[in-house]
Parts: structure tokens; C-alpha cells; sequence
């Protein structure tokens, strides 16, 4: 059983959703972006996901798309985001690990070669934003091999018709893009999330994780309730960004954003 798997099991079980933070990895440098990794678990993490700095972050916002950057000045590369997991699975080989990012650097590192890599590292799950389904043979074969979980986004657009046809291979959980645009802008209502999970599950029975613009306790509280966990990045991000000189990291920013986290969970274990 993958970890992911196990993880949301053992959180039906408990009868809560889960909370899945998202760092950008190496920002603002590898030791500070290590350090949030390795806190996370304890802060209330029950998933992460790992940002890999791209020079094109087309779905991201702005906050995101500065954490890149910021990423790929202190000298992010695919390897060496596998070599943060590596490093973070010496203490930790529970935590699912998911890593967001796009197509482009996989595909310069090699399909089958990074599969292979990721998965000896400890990845657990990939959320590839550009990669559409028509396209996924590209990946899929390599991942399925590696027991990766090949994670599928689904938007508010996104037709019922063509729900089947995105679900039928899908593993791990569901990442429910819950407004059309990028990241860190808007929040989707309550409502809106109400009426849109009833037809992913009616096409699948994985889980649903909410993400795109829930930003407060109250809103990961409401995703978790209503989908299966609530996903954090833009919010955690910001907080990152306010505690840096001069892009630099300080004392504060590591426990900064993991209290912030800390406080979400807590929110998420109330709903």
C-alpha cells in the first residue's frame, strides 16, 4: 500500500480530512526550505507537497511565482530537489510526499530516469500542472512502475462528460482546482465547493483535496469538511516572503510559517 494511501485510510478512520501544506523547495535556500520540510509533520501536516522551481510557472500567482524564482537564484534543480527528499526521508518515512511542478524539467531529466529517481528518494505522488491526459503516456507507464501516484487536477470547468476519461487511471487522491485561474487569488464559496464535489465522486472514489485560494483556518476547515483535505500554499508562502532581508532568510522565517501551520491544522482537527 502507498503511503498516500495509507495516510488518508488511516484518516477516514479518525473521521477527519486531511491538511497538505506546500513549500517551494529551495526557497529562499536550500537549508531554510529543508528545515520547513522536516517541521512540517509535527506543525500538523499530514501530506506535503514540494514545489519545483520552474522559470514558467504558468498556473501560479504571483506569490508562488516569486517563490520560484527565489528558488532558482539559490540553485533549484530537479536532482536536487530529489536529493531534499532523500534527505528528508533519513527522519521521516511516513509523511506522503507529493511533488507539484511542471512537465518541462522532467522531461529534460528523462521520464523513466526521473520515475526511477523519484521513487528511490521517497517520492510518493506527482501533480504534473501542464501535463493533460492525452499527453500522459509520456509519464504514465514510467510512474505506475515506480508506484507513483499520477495525480489528476480537475477544474470548475471541467465537463462532466470528460470526468471518466480524466479519472479512469488516476491514483493516489483527486486535486480539485477550486477556481478557474491561479493560484492565491480568489477563494471558492462553501457553496461552490458543495455542488462541485458530488459529481467527482460520482465518477471516482478516490479521495478529493481542495486547492487554490483557501487561505485561512476557517477556509481549510470548510475544504476539509467538504472534500477530503485542504490544500495551503500561497498563504504559507506569504508569510515566508514577509520574513525574509533582502530575500534572505531570517531568524524568524522557519518558525513563522510552521505556527502558521500549526494553526491551520488545528482548525482542519476541529471540522
Amino acid at each position: 500500500m502507498s503511503r498516500i494511501k495509507a495516510r488518508f485510510d488511516a484518516l477516514k478512520s479518525e473521521g477527519r480530512g486531511a491538511l497538505i501544506p506546500y513549500l517551494q523547495a529551495f526557497d529562499p535556500d536550500l537549508e531554510t526550505s529543508l528545515a520547513l520540510l522536516k517541521g512540517m509533520p509535527e506543525a500538523g501536516a499530514d501530506l506535503i507537497e514540494i514545489g519545483v522551481p520552474f522559470s514558467d510557472p504558468s498556473a501560479d500567482g504571483p506569490t508562488i511565482q516569486a517563490a520560484a524564482r527565489r528558488g532558482l537564484t539559490a540553485g533549484a534543480t530537479l536532482a536536487g530537489v530529489l536529493d531534499m527528499v532523500r534527505a528528508f526521508r533519513e527522519g521521516d518515512n511516513e509523511t506522503p510526499i507529493i511533488l507539484m511542478g511542471y512537465l518541462n524539467p522532467i522531461d529534460s531529466y528523462g521520464p523513466a530516469r526521473f520515475c526511477t529517481d523519484a521513487a528511490q528518494a521517497g517520492v510518493d505522488g506527482l501533480i504534473i500542472v501542464d501535463l493533460p491526459k492525452e499527453e500522459s503516456d509520456l509519464l504514465a507507464d514510467d510512474a505506475q512502475r515506480c508506484g507513483l501516484d499520477l495525480i489528476q487536477l480537475i477544474a470548475p470547468n471541467t465537463p462532466d462528460a470528460r470526468l471518466p476519461y480524466l479519472l479512469d487511471t488516476a491514483s493516489g487522491f483527486i486535486y480539485y482546482v477550486s477556481i478557474t485561474g491561479i493560484t492565491g487569488t480568489r477563494t471558492a464559496s462553501n457553496d461552490e465547493l458543495s455542488a462541485a464535489l458530488p459529481r467527482i465522486r460520482a465518477v471516482s472514489h478516490l479521495p478529493v483535496a481542495i486547492g487554490f485560494g483557501i487561505r485561512t483556518p476557517e477556509q481549510a476547515k470548510q475544504a476539509a469538511s467538504v472534500g477530503d483535505a485542504a490544500v495551503v500554499a500561497s498563504a504559507l508562502i506569504a508569510t515566508l516572503a514577509e520574513t525574509l532581508d533582502n530575500g534572505k532568510a531570517t531568524a524568524s522565517t522557519v518558525p513563522a510559517v510552521l505556527e502558521q501551520l500549526s494553526t491551520i491544522a488545528r482548525a482542519v482537527r476541529g471540522a
